[in-house]
């Protein structure tokens, strides 16, 4: 892991680098040392670090401070507090904070607070490759002269309405401007077909009942989760709405 080291004082910054030299976490490294919180943001934006032991008191802008801009940082490092001052935990904590150490710092408590943080990067390492894989697909929506991104995974199901195709989440509806074809071709391994005029999400089927539509007369209809309306099915989909169900 790479360290960076923040404190105003330089015996703690000397303090912190030879415990790490030492081999308290052989697999932790001090790779830049900062006497302030300009000094510490420079290093970050020039460098990777897995984690920041950070001070608290320091002349101008103060540890918790520099810690809340670090939250907005792409790739934000791991956060343990190092402080001769108790008082803040609760503030640390409430930033997110893997630990908070108070000096003179032991060496079992910074071996302990590096295991956490190590985790913490492994963790979000984890994630990333995750999200590389299987990135969020999401639909653009023009709504009201601005762009809206409405995560796939909330839409209930896709309806033709005249020109324009009507989606459903459990909270609202949109209008797209589509076509039932293109999305049933583009993400068809997710919705399916019950009817000409209908895409429904896998996962939000539930059941389906008896149920008479002015248009079509008696028939079946497709209760989702999320919303109350009924879907009718026509009877060509039928039987692979309940094998759907079936399997479900």
């Amino acid at each position: 892991m790479r360290v960076l080291v923040v404190d105003d004082e330089e015996l703690a910054r000397t303090r912190l680098t030879t415990l790490l030299a030492d081999g308290v976490a052989p697999r932790a490294q001090a790779v830049a040392l900062a006497a302030n919180a300009v000094e510490a943001m420079h290093a970050l934006q020039h460098q990777h670090f897995d984690v920041v032991l950070l001070d608290i008191h320091m002349p101008g802008i103060d540890g918790l401070a520099l810690a809340q801009t670090m939250q907005s940082l792409s790739d934000a490092p791991a956060v343990i507090f190092v402080t001769a001052h108790a008082e803040h935990a609760l503030q640390a904590f409430e930033l997110d904070a893997t630990d908070y150490l108070t000096k003179p710092v032991r060496l079992d408590r910074l071996q302990a607070a590096l295991l956490k943080a190590q985790r913490y990067v492994q963790a979000r390492s984890a994630q990333a490759t995750v999200e590389a894989v299987q990135p969020e697909e999401v639909l653009l929506i023009q709504d009201r002269n601005r762009t809206e991104r409405l995560p796939l995974d909330e839409v209930v199901y896709f309806k033709a309405e005249l020109k324009y195709i009507t989606v459903r989440t459990a909270l609202r509806s949109f209008i797209l401007d589509t076509s039932l074809n293109e999305l049933e071709e583009k993400y068809g391994a997710r919705f399916m077909r019950i009817h000409r005029n209908a895409l429904i999400a896998r996962h939000a089927a539930r059941a389906l009942q008896k149920h008479h539509d002015p248009e079509e007369g008696e028939g079946w209809a497709l209760r989702l989760d999320g919303v109350s309306e009924l879907l009718f099915v026509s009877r060509r989909q039928l039987a692979a709405v309940r094998e759907m169900l079936g399997r479900g």
